[in-house]
């Protein structure tokens, strides 16, 4: 057990390691050159620089380490341990990097790609169960007090340092700041939930049997039976689950209409499922 954390915990090092430099190089090759500052205080630096002329990473380390502090205060230990490492480690990767030479200075292809890598290093971030920290923690600080969610807090005070944006930089590099937001919460999906959904889909049917049978030998895909009453009726009905790749999705379709074209199906997207190697194989179900 112990070995198994160790190891967890270095997978977990390296992600995040790997991720703070890919934000870091989203930063110097394509939204520091344009002027992209799009929220957060990786934004906010790029501000200080503009208006003093500070190094953006000690702008950051400047602004991280104190909100550290009140994160420890209010929120507690646990919290901010979870987020000490990566606030220390991406303005010190945004230094390191700093004298790359740009990619290009076109707004938005830097808009576009520096938010695509920002997005894809902050989802290894996340996905190694870290954080850059931030405005996030004031994000959490706000939601505590407040009851605002943390997704809203965070927009409302990246939507500030848009506005500032707008008035450090001109209209039309908060207007790219706002498209690097969002390439970057997309990229950022992306890399936490997968490139590839299955689909999900749910039958309601008076012939489930014949259907699940079908699906059982057309498809080879596993069913899962539901047992569910009618909302309007009240009447027990059996709901058929199944999982399936985007690739059978048409044939899923088909193979219920010809059975029963009256069945009530709700199909869905789902970006991970476990269990029996369906999320390697994507050929069986639990």
């Amino acid at each position: 057990m112990i070995k198994d954390y160790k190891h967890d915990y270095l997978i977990q090092c390296i992600q995040m390691i790997i991720g703070c430099i890919i934000t870091a190089l989203g930063f110097n090759l394509f939204l520091k050159p344009n002027q992209i500052a799009s929220g957060g205080v990786v934004g906010i630096s790029l501000l200080a620089q503009k208006l003093f002329g500070l190094e953006p990473a000690v702008v950051q380390w400047g602004m991280n380490i104190p909100i550290l502090f009140l994160g420890l205060l209010i929120m507690g230990k646990e919290y901010t341990a979870k987020t000490i490492f990566g606030s220390l480690l991406l303005p010190l990767c945004i230094f390191f990097t700093k004298n790359l030479h740009y990619i290009t200075l076109n707004p938005l292809l830097g808009t576009v790609f520096g938010g695509l890598l920002s997005g894809i290093g902050l989802g290894f971030v996340f996905k190694s169960n870290g954080s850059t920290g931030g405005t996030s923690i004031i994000a959490s600080i706000f939601n505590k007090y407040t009851g605002l969610s943390i997704g809203n807090s965070q927009g409302i005070i990246d939507a500030v340092v848009v506005i500032a944006a707008g008035f450090v930089f001109g209209a039309d590099k908060a207007l790219y700041a706002i498209m690097a937001l969002f390439i970057t919460s997309k990229s950022i999906d992306f890399i936490q939930l997968g490139f590839t959904a299955s689909k999900i889909a749910f039958v309601v049917s008076d012939k489930t049997e014949i259907i699940r049978i079908a699906i059982l030998k057309n498809l080879n895909r596993g069913v899962t039976k539901i047992s569910g009453f009618g909302g309007y009726t009240d009447q027990k009905r059996m709901v058929l689950m199944v999982v399936m790749s985007q690739s059978e999705l048409n044939k899923f379709e088909n193979l219920i209409k010809r059975i029963d074209s009256d069945a009530f199906v709700i199909i869905s997207n789902t970006y991970e499922v476990l269990g029996q190697g369906f999320n390697i194989s994507r050929k069986k179900q639990i």
